[in-house]
């Protein structure tokens, strides 16, 4: 009984679709878009920075989000992280409607229109990607909202 209890509860849990992983090929300067005056922009008095990554591929995800952020390394560098949709990115970033704010609570909280891919049916999806960071910790939360 436990164990069916266990499976409805797993199945009844939603998957995470957005993931934050550590820096990789995908953050290498020649993978930012252009222009990048219009993709990247910094907070937190400079401490933090987004730019839009382009890595080209796959189509239906070739887009991601570069986060450089505090806590800050032994030799003063930030930590480097990618947010993407599943493990192959986005289909589309609107990165000129990113707002931020901050909450006390949660630090700071970014949002931007995004398009991901429906697996079961291949149709693309808009949504809206949400992340806070704690730039104490270095925690990036992201989340998809219709």
């Amino acid at each position: 009984m436990i164990r069916y209890l266990l499976s409805l509860l797993l199945l009844a849990t939603p998957a995470v679709a957005q993931q934050v992983e550590d820096c990789d090929w995908r953050a290498s300067a020649g993978v930012i878009a252009e222009p990048w005056e219009n993709n990247s922009r910094s907070f937190a008095n400079g401490d933090v920075r987004l730019a839009l990554l382009d890595a080209g591929e796959p189509a239906i995800g070739g887009y991601y989000i570069l986060v450089l952020s505090p806590p800050r390394g032994e030799l003063g560098d930030r930590q480097c992280r990618i947010v993407s949709y599943k493990s192959y990115g986005f289909g589309r970033v609107t990165f000129k409607d990113l707002t931020a704010d901050y909450d006390p609570a949660q630090g700071l909280r970014f949002r931007l229109p995004v398009r991901v891919v429906d697996e079961p049916t291949g149709a693309m999806l808009d949504r809206t990607l949400t992340f806070t960071l704690n730039q104490s910790s270095g925690e990036i939360g992201p989340a998809l909202s219709p």
